[in-house]
């Protein structure tokens, strides 16, 4: 069992997205002495939430694909590093497609256990790894909205966040070798806080 899963969340394996969360990666795994678990979406088969609502039975998507893995590393987990680039002031279609299918758990959450918004505060930490091509002022805020209530079905909070402006074209993250730095030692101090925890496992099982 991992104690970190790092999300890739970018169409491009090789991007700005993906160097950040690596050097993130890096940080808790070889700096702090995490376990970390990769996982880059682009890869897997994941179908969109088609509002079946199976999972109303027993808070389980009843869609059979590569969620399912991913679904067992994420409830396992004690901490989560999210990585995803800006695609009209949101996350990226992978990204957003991974938070859909994680309607099951919101279904078991709220519906099924019937918990009541902010009874249940996050006993797991959480980190978002934002890059955005514009030098918008409000580039992130939807953004951070949504991956607030993720993390918040996952029993997270949003402990950390890196967000990043002005990197569009592949290679751009080369010319700031002090973001690369940034993410590593943010992934260091991310790794020893989710390490420090006592944390009883998730009970979304």
């Amino acid at each position: 069992m991992a104690d970190i899963v790092a999300v890739y969340g970018s169409p491009r394996r090789r991007g700005n997205t993906a160097s950040l969360l690596k050097a993130a990666a890096a940080g808790a795994r070889e700096d702090a002495g995490a376990q970390v678990e990769e996982i880059v979406l682009r890869d897997l088969k994941m179908s969109p939430c088609l509002e079946i609502y199976g999972c109303k039975q027993a808070g389980r998507c009843v869609i059979e694909d590569d969620f399912q893995w991913v679904r067992e590393h994420l409830l396992e987990a004690k901490g989560l590093i999210l990585a995803s680039p800006v695609f009209f002031y949101t996350v990226s279609a992978h990204t957003k497609i991974l938070m859909d299918r994680c309607q099951s758990l919101w279904v078991k959450k709220y519906w099924i256990d019937q918990n009541l918004p902010g009874q249940k505060p996050g006993k797991r930490k959480g980190m978002y790894i934002g890059v955005g091509a514009t030098g918008g002022k409000r580039l992130f805020d939807g953004i951070l909205l949504t991956i607030r209530y993720f993390f918040d079905v996952l029993d997270m909070s949003l402990d950390q966040t890196l967000l990043y402006r002005g990197l569009d074209f592949e290679g751009d993250i080369e010319k700031h070798p002090e973001y690369l730095a940034e993410a590593r030692t943010a992934g260091k101090t991310f790794a020893e806080s989710v390490l420090a925890m006592d944390v009883d496992q998730s009970p979304q099982r």
